[in-house]
Formats: C-alpha cells, structure tokens, sequence
C-alpha cells in the first residue's frame, strides 16, 4: 500500500514546555503561518540533521551519514 511502510509517522515523543516557552513557539509558528507541532518537527529534525552532518536526501536513499567539511 505504502512504498515504504518505515516512512508512516506512527512514533511518537512527548515533549514539555513551560508557559514562556509555549507563548514562544506559538508566536513564531503564527508568525510562520504553520501549525506549531508541524515547525516543531522541522525544527527538531533539521537540528538533528546538522548536528549529524546529514541531508534528508542521504537518509531517504539509506546511505551512511557522511560528514561534510
């Protein structure tokens, strides 16, 4: 049904934030015109991806992560 049943989003984490921190989030993602828990996830997983030196390319094709200079 799916090309590749891995890339269901059905894992999910749990994450908390104080009042400020809330009001934060929420004011960019209404600034940014996006659903906060959306600009969360893009947020989290391009932090991810340059703390590992990896392109979502690279992890989409299954090739090693691969540090660039």
């Amino acid at each position: 049904m799916y090309p590749d049943p891995k890339r269901i989003r059905d894992n999910r984490m749990t994450v908390r934030f104080d009042d400020y921190e809330e009001r934060l989030l929420r004011a960019l993602a209404d600034y940014l015109g996006e659903q906060p828990t959306t600009m969360i996830r893009e947020l989290a997983l391009r932090q991810a991806e340059e703390l590992l030196g990896v392109s979502r390319d690279s992890v989409a094709a299954g090739s090693l992560p691969r540090k660039t200079a």
